[in-house]
């Protein structure tokens, strides 16, 4: 049976099943402020205590910041311990100084009513502009200060991260792009991560719902039947990988697996990217007070994959595209 947690840094015990709060960004249906805390406590209270989010989603950090206070008051300060919270810092590349980094990172902690951060991960757009090291190393001292945790990672691939490495930079974690059907971190990201104790949050692992039973035997959608960035984003994935028509060979071997271990195709594709070696967490989108599927999510812990399983997945995977010849490494296809 799979660990429900995982201790991503000796201080920091996180849920291997992350809440992820891109989806209140916008793009994904209208979210209302009072359901979507409601419905964070609900999550806490089953147990999935990690939120993943980002200064640039849109209000998920005030989210946060609201549900902590919702939290304490309800269930006393003490309850506050079991929450983690990882947010992301975006900036737009350009010079950085101490002023600007402490500017954003200060005020995420204050939208997150938090005295740290648990996990800062830092994107970087344009790798030309090599002040994303000027970044990191601030963002190192205000580790250092106290005003962050743990930093992380987000889209970088391997070769910059090496530099970091090199250069002398402490990271807990990267964020990439990983499913049964995008494997590319696989080939230079986990074992390099692996090698230098660095630890992969995923998201993409569900292909924004693509991976369930709703698209088993579905027509191709066309571009109007795509209502979420998700759905948009992940259908050009499909696109590139192999198609629609490969694409349902494989879901209906996911749906094989899935119905030996009476479960859904959603916890198949999550424990095959879970069980991979350098993965700690998977983040799966949360649309508060819109769906929820927390009781489903909960059975990828019980489930055991087995040999004969893997095999029936690849034998689909194994005819596709090679997306890391197409695409290239973690984050390449956001530059």
């Amino acid at each position: 049976m799979l660990q429900k947690t995982y201790q991503l840094a000796p201080d920091l015990e996180i849920c291997r099943i992350l809440n992820g709060m891109w989806q209140v960004a916008g793009g994904h249906g209208q979210i209302d402020k009072e359901s979507a805390v409601s419905e964070m406590l609900s999550y806490h209270d089953s147990g999935f205590t990690t939120w993943d989010m980002a200064d640039i989603y849109g209000p998920a950090e005030e989210y946060y910041g609201e549900f902590r206070k919702t939290l304490a008051k309800k269930k006393g300060e003490s309850e506050l311990g079991k929450t983690q919270a990882l947010t992301k810092f975006v900036p737009n590349p350009g010079p950085m100084t101490r002023s600007i980094v402490e500017y954003y990172i200060d005020k995420s902690i204050r939208r997150m009513k938090v005295d740290a951060i648990d996990v800062v991960q830092f994107h970087w757009w344009d790798y030309s502009d090599m002040s994303y090291l000027d970044a990191l190393h601030h963002l190192s001292k205000l580790r250092d200060d106290g005003k962050i945790r743990h930093i992380g990672l987000t889209n970088f691939d391997t070769e910059r991260i090496e530099t970091m490495v090199d250069g002398g930079f402490k990271l807990v974690s990267n964020q990439a792009q990983y499913s049964v059907l995008d494997q590319r971190p696989g080939v230079l990201m986990a074992p390099f991560c692996q090698k230098h104790g660095i630890k992969l949050l995923t998201y993409g692992t569900l292909l924004g719902g693509f991976l369930s039973e709703k698209y088993l035997g579905a027509p191709e959608p066309t571009r109007s039947d795509l209502y979420t960035f998700s759905l948009q984003k992940y259908k050009n994935m499909i696109d590139e990988w192999g198609g629609w028509s490969l694409f349902q060979e494989l879901l209906a071997a996911l749906d094989g697996v899935a119905k030996k271990h009476r479960v859904g195709i959603a916890n198949v594709a999550t424990k095959y990217v879970l069980d991979k070696p350098a993965v700690a967490g998977v983040i799966i989108g949360a649309r508060l007070g819109i769906t929820e599927h927390r009781t489903e999510n909960a059975k990828t812990f019980s489930l055991i994959l087995d040999s004969e399983d893997i095999e029936k997945i690849k034998s689909v995977t194994s005819r596709s595209n090679d997306l890391f010849s197409s695409i290239g490494d973690c984050g390449s296809e956001y530059r």
